[in-house]
C-alpha cells in the first residue's frame, strides 16, 4: 500500500494552470487528508509507505513525524514535483538528495525508497536509477509499464526487476494484470475511481492468484477530498481525470483494505535483499 503525498494543486496535470510559485498562497488540504487516511489504515493495522514530497515535509514535519512514529514507512517522491524526464543529471540528483536528507532529518529513519513524479522514469532516462542508486536509495517505483499519454514504458517487465543489472537499483512497478494480452492498469491512480470497485478487485486477485505476486497499489491524498477547490479554465480530459469520483474513493479504499492484506513497500520487498 503506498500513498503520493502531495497537495491537489500540485499534480503534474495542473502544471500549466497554477503557477508553481504560487504554491505557498494556496490553501492546504493534505494534513486533514492524510489525517483520514491515518485513521483508516491504523483501524486496519495496515503499514504502509507514504512517498512524500520535500516542500510538503518541509511545511508540515509534525504529519511526517506521525506518519513514521505511527510505523509507515517515510519514502521519497522527489522535492516539488517535478517531473525525473525534465531535470539534467545533476538538477535529479540535487532534487533527490536533499528530499533524501530532509525527510530522514525529519522521521528520523533512513529513507530507502523513491518514487518519480508522474512515474517519469522510462526508456529515454533509465540514466535516472544510477543516479537514485549514487544518492543512496535502495528502490525505485517509478516505472509503470502501461501505455499513457503522460507517462509509460509498456515493455518494461511487470513486477520487481533491476533495469541496470544485478548491481543497480531495484525497481517496482506500480501493479498491471495481463489480460488479452495487454497490461491492464490494477495499481489505483485514476483508474480506480473511474472504474467500478470491483474491476479493481477482480485484477489485483488475478494477479496475487494467476501471477502469484504481491500488488502495488498507490493513492493520491487528494483523491478522497471532494471538497476540495475545484480549479477553473483547464482541459475537459484533465478536469474528467482529476475529478471523477473523488466521493466514491475513501469507501472504495475501505474496501480495498479490507479485501487484501497490505504491507510497506521495504518490509515485502527488501527484507530478503
Amino acid at each position: 500500500m503506498t500513498i503520493d503525498v502531495e497537495d491537489y494543486f500540485q499534480v503534474s496535470a495542473f502544471a500549466n494552470h497554477i503557477p508553481r510559485e504560487s504554491w505557498s498562497h494556496l490553501a492546504c488540504r493534505v494534513e486533514a487528508n492524510i489525517e483520514r487516511i491515518l485513521s483508516l489504515l491504523n483501524g486496519r493495522q495496515i503499514k504502509a509507505t507514504f512517498f512524500t514530497l520535500g516542500w510538503i515535509a518541509e511545511r508540515y514535519p509534525k504529519m511526517v513525524r506521525q506518519i513514521a512514529d505511527e510505523g509507515h514507512e517515510v519514502a521519497s517522491h522527489g522535492y516539488g514535483h517535478l517531473r525525473a524526464s525534465e531535470q539534467t543529471k545533476s538538477e535529479f540528483f540535487n532534487d533527490i538528495s536533499s528530499s533524501k536528507a530532509l525527510l530522514e532529518d525529519i522521521s528520523g529513519k533512513p529513507v530507502l525508497g523513491y518514487r518519480a513524479p508522474s512515474f517519469s522514469i522510462g526508456s529515454e532516462n533509465l540514466w535516472a536509477l544510477d543516479v537514485l542508486g549514487q544518492a543512496g536509495y535502495r528502490y525505485s517505483s517509478s516505472i509503470y509499464p502501461v501505455v499513457h499519454d503522460h507517462y509509460g514504458m509498456p515493455d518494461a517487465p511487470r513486477f520487481a526487476f533491476r533495469p541496470r543489472g544485478e548491481d543497480g537499483i531495484l525497481e517496482l512497478p506500480v501493479t498491471t494484470a495481463r489480460v488479452f494480452n495487454r497490461n491492464l492498469p490494477a495499481g489505483g491512480g485514476g483508474y480506480f475511481r473511474f472504474f467500478p470497485y470491483a474491476v479493481s478487485r477482480w485484477l489485483l486477485r488475478h494477479v496475487n492468484q494467476h501471477d502469484r505476486m504481491p500488488g502495488i497499489f498507490y493513492l493520491h491524498p487528494w483523491e478522497i477530498d471532494p471538497q476540495q477547490p475545484r480549479q477553473t479554465g483547464i482541459p475537459f480530459k484533465t478536469r474528467f481525470r482529476h475529478y471523477v469520483n473523488l466521493h466514491r474513493t475513501e469507501t472504495r479504499l475501505q474496501a480495498l483494505t479490507r479485501d487484501f492484506s497490505w504491507g510497506r513497500m521495504d518490509h515485502i520487498f527488501l527484507t530478503s535483499k
